[in-house]
């Protein structure tokens, strides 16, 4: 018998990035009939249905659009996609991926029935002969142990761990979290280096960073559930240069209102030093323009204080101690 999966695209409102996705399953090299792709929406989304209706009505690939009833993040409407799969096998990419030709075709490779068993393939991310910090930063997904921007798992061992934890409103820590929840239930999770999957890197407005400081609040709900390997394979320390950068905050205010001139400048000096390390670190292997580095200057002296912020919020949130 011949072994088929399901594939779950999550998506809201990016429908060019998401006709390309199943431009690249389309092309796979696994058998039509042997796969199904269902795209589902993170709340209700007319125009990207409209924009794959020519995909559903066609025959080229047996593709589902299904929608949560309201935007809830992407672990919601990836567990309404693999909770209404037909086959065994589960995939997961994202609607900004393309994946390879042989990708489907690789799983299956490795797949020998088993009850609970989960593959995690190569994410390939091209960057740019100067990349920015936040090509940079996604370049990582390369070197990630688990990511569900490319993986597989078998039907059962997702509902042995129930899938992905809802409170995950944002694309940040789920995957982690899936990942920690298979290692917990002792589920084998395999690398597959041939299942590669691209992951191009989107133009990101300036001072990007800034608002991706707001998806540390799910560190503190991922910390709470499984601090050891949170420390383990996240974050090793406590993020003690961003507490004394805010320490020193308090301190230079404290200062001014005294009017203790040795205090500010010696707070002043303190500051200028720790920035100026966290902008050499951040401009080291990146982009070198002018826009670039007044870039990385500007949320370098935000990104310590929001860190901190969100941390603190999302400690509070979920009844944790993250620091």
């Amino acid at each position: 018998m011949k072994r088929k999966v399901s594939v779950v695209i999550p998506t809201y409102k990016r429908p060019k990035l998401l006709i390309d996705c199943l431009t690249a399953l389309s092309k796979q090299t696994l058998s039509k009939e042997d796969f199904e792709v269902i795209v589902v929406s993170d709340g209700p989304d007319e125009e990207t249905l409209n924009s794959i209706r020519p995909w559903l009505e066609s025959k080229e690939l047996k593709t589902n659009f299904l929608q949560t009833p309201e935007k809830k993040g992407p672990a919601t409407a990836r567990n309404l996609g693999w909770r209404s799969a037909k086959h065994p096998l589960i995939t997961f990419t994202d609607d900004d991926c393309q994946p390879a030709p042989e990708w489907l075709e690789t799983f299956i490779r490795h797949y020998n029935d088993e009850e609970f068993i989960v593959f995690s393939g190569h994410t390939y991310v091209p960057l740019s002969d100067n990349p920015t910090d936040y090509e940079l930063n996604i370049g990582n997904l390369q070197t990630a142990d688990f990511i569900t921007a490319n993986c597989a798992c078998t039907y059962k061992a997702l509902l042995k761990v129930n899938g992905f934890d809802e409170r995950y409103k944002a694309a940040w820590r789920e995957d982690s979290d899936l990942e920690f929840k298979f290692i917990s239930q002792k589920i084998p999770i395999l690398k597959i280096k041939d299942a590669v999957v691209v992951h191009p890197v989107r133009q990101a407005p300036w001072g990007v960073s800034i608002k991706e400081q707001k998806k540390g609040i799910y560190d503190a709900l991922l910390f709470k559930k499984f601090p050891q390997l949170y420390r383990s394979k996240i974050q090793a320390k406590p993020l003690w240069n961003y507490y004394l950068i805010n320490v020193l905050w308090i301190v230079l205010f404290i200062s001014i209102i005294t009017n203790n001139t040795m205090g500010i400048i010696f707070v002043l000096g303190l500051q200028l030093l720790l920035l100026s390390t966290f902008v050499y670190k951040r401009l080291q292997s990146s982009k070198k323009s002018l826009s670039h580095i007044l870039e990385m200057l500007g949320t370098s002296i935000i990104i310590p204080s929001l860190s901190v912020f969100w941390r603190i919020y999302g400690n509070i949130k979920f009844g944790v101690v993250l620091i």
